[in-house]
């Protein structure tokens, strides 16, 4: 039986609750991590936008209702696809 009297414990600093609560505070003030648009480059191995900037890029929309990322469409560069990211 529990003592009710007894102060809850704060979740150890390792323990996946700890983690969990850190991870939830990130993704609220992250707006890339809880956004609804993300760029992927069509080029081998991925890589940064400035590495390639002429390359293609794939434009994806996350789903309010499913919470997946669909592809909507590609961009002929990279600054294509910035401008269709902050549009």
């Amino acid at each position: 039986m529990e003592d009710s009297n007894k102060p809850k414990q704060p979740p150890r600093r390792n323990s996946l609750e700890a983690w969990a609560a850190r991870r939830e505070r990130r993704r609220q003030s992250d707006h890339w991590l809880t956004g609804t648009r993300r760029v992927i480059p069509l080029t081998n191995g991925g890589g940064a936008s400035h590495r390639n900037p002429d390359a293609p890029r794939l434009l994806l929309e996350r789903q309010g209702d499913t919470g997946r990322w669909e592809p909507v469409g590609v961009a002929n560069d990279h600054a294509e696809a910035a401008a269709w990211l902050t549009s």
